[in-house]
Parts: structure tokens; sequence; C-alpha cells
């Protein structure tokens, strides 16, 4: 049975480290795989305005599993998208006040959103990734749904943060890591794999006939849930363990040479 699903990670598995892809390769591939019916899927922890932003020449064709799979969008039109009722939202903004080491992006439909006293260093940081965020003086109670809290904290701490943030609000929202002292908090059931399968669904497309890439924490469940599950050279070991293959680093066209392979 042939491949007729591909999803890519984007940092640090279809991006080189300095944001970008062979993209006069993947044109050539993208009109192939058209022509033999595979779909692609961008599937990140990022937003869906930035996503949407690597792909001018063909965006509204593509499928987006955005912000680790709490907002779906496929060919211009929402499959589906997660909410955090407003109590919640509240109590989580307040838990990560008291963690001064953290900073904070409340991630909602409309656009994302900053405290107003945040620094300009981690506001251009933040845009990287968010390319409609705007300062709000009133975070608790943004004119949005939301969906997703993207965190920030130095590298060297991740693991002491995400255990303290399992421990204050784990019973409301999972802390993924997802590199580079991100970590996501993202409602239970929530993630990458859980975006497949509603386009599993809609498409009727198995497990078996997806191929799927991934670099770190935040992709494990989908290279847990697909039979082609390929782990960048590039990414840390839990991910090589979860997946079945390896393709070469994201500097290196990892994802590029393997999808040659396949088509």
């Amino acid at each position: 049975m042939g491949v007729r699903l591909i999803a890519v990670d984007m940092d640090g598995t279809f991006l080189s480290d300095t944001g970008n892809y062979d993209r006069e390769r993947f044109k050539k591939q993208y009109t192939k795989m058209k022509e033999s019916g595979i779909r692609f899927v961008v599937a990140s922890g990022n937003q869906y305005y930035q996503l949407h932003s690597f792909f001018p020449e063909f965006a509204d064709e593509l499928t987006y599993v955005a912000e680790n799979g709490a907002y779906i969008i496929s060919e211009g039109k929402e499959l589906f998208a997660a909410e955090i009722p407003r109590k919640e939202t509240e109590a989580i903004i307040d838990k990560i006040a008291g963690m001064p080491a953290v900073n904070m992006v409340v991630c909602g439909k409309k656009s994302a959103y900053v405290k107003m006293e945040t620094s300009d260093e981690f506001f251009r940081y933040a845009n990287r990734y968010y390319h409609k965020l705007l300062r709000t003086s009133d975070i608790k109670n943004v004119d949005d749904q939301i969906f997703k809290f993207a965190l920030n904290c130095p590298v060297e701490i991740v693991k002491e943060v995400q255990e303290e943030l399992n421990s204050l609000i784990g019973h409301i929202l999972i802390p993924t890591a997802s590199g580079h002292g991100d970590i996501d908090l993202i409602l239970p059931g929530i993630n990458k794999a859980h975006g497949l399968k509603i386009l599993q669904e809609k498409w009727g497309i198995s497990e078996t006939e997806i191929l799927a890439f991934g670099d770190s924490g935040n992709d494990l469940e989908m290279l847990a849930h697909v039979y082609y599950s390929y782990a960048m050279e590039n990414g840390n070991e839990m991910v090589k363990k979860t997946a079945r293959y390896i393709a070469p680093s994201n500097n290196d066209n990892g994802v590029l040479d393997i999808i040659d392979e396949y088509i």
C-alpha cells in the first residue's frame, strides 16, 4: 500500500536552522504529489498564519495541523479548533505569572497575545513563530477563542519548569516541550496525532499510508501513530526511539531526500 499523506514538522525538521528550505526542489516534489493524489500536511506547534507564509505559491492548497493540533485548516477551510474555557485560561495566566523565568504567549484563533510589559526581545522572538501577535493590557480578557499557551524559558531549566507546570496545571493542560526552551500547554488529547486522525477520517487514509517527520517532544504522538515515521538525525533521543526510521539532518535536506525515495 502506498503513501497517501505526508506530514512534516517545520522547525528542526522541514526547515534548516536558517529557517528556510529548498523551494525549487520542493515545488517539483509537490507537483508530483498532486499528480499522485498525495496530501501534504504541515504539522507544527507554530501559528497557522506563520506556517501559511512559507508556501506562497500554493499556501491555500495545503493542510495545516497548527498549534500542535489545536487548529486545523485544510484548503483554506477550518476543520477543527480547540477551546480552553475562559475560567481555566484566567487560572493558568495567574499560575504562570508566578514563574518569573517564563515568558508567555496566549494563542487564539484571530491572533496571539502577550502582556503589554513584555520585553521587545521576547516580542521579536515570538513574532518569528506568531506572525499575528499583539500586546494587550488585559491578557485575561482578549476577545478571541483561546486554544493553546506557548511558553519560553532558558533551555537549561526546561525540565524543571515542565515538572512545575505538571504539578500546577497538569490536570488542565499538558506541558509539551518543542525544543529551544519552548513549552506548549495544550488540552489533553490535542496533539499532532489527533489532528492526523481528523484528516484520516475525512479522507479515508490509514496509518499505514502516512509518512511523517519530526525532531522533538511535540512530534512523539504523531510518530508513534503512523507507520512510516522518521526522526531527524538532529532530533532528540526520545524521538529517535519512537520513530521507525532516521532521516538525514534538517540542514542536509533530510525530509526532501526521503520524500524523493517515496514519490
